[in-house]
């Protein structure tokens, strides 16, 4: 979740360096999910809307841990979460559900 007041320019900053956090350490970029601005459930620093982004990727432990520590430093970014998607939902986002051995796809809404 980004800040409402945040312009669309540094959106999309934000989204290009989680790319390159994770491309940079061999993670596979799958895509950005633009939900648009909503209403939250609750207030957030007086805020009452935010503007969501889902971002698909699959990745190692260690980008997906680097781009959690850069979200959770950057301005502008509200809320973020990381979760491991069910193997229907990867081969439904076109991801090979064969290809997982090590490897995590997760989401991380930012």
């Amino acid at each position: 979740m980004i800040h409402p007041d945040a312009e669309e320019a540094r959106h999309g900053e934000i989204i290009d360096r989680v790319r390159s956090i994770v491309e940079g350490g061999g993670g596979r970029w799958i895509g950005v999910d633009d939900w648009g601005r909503r209403k939250l459930a609750y207030e957030i620093d007086h805020q009452t809307e935010a503007h969501y982004y889902v971002l698909g990727l699959d990745s190692e432990p260690a980008p997906l841990d680097e781009a959690t520590r850069v979200l959770a430093i950057t301005d502008g970014v509200m809320r973020f979460m990381a979760t491991l998607r069910p193997k229907q939902s990867r081969k439904a986002a076109g991801g090979d559900e064969t290809a997982t051995d090590q490897r995590s796809e997760a989401q991380a809404p930012a």
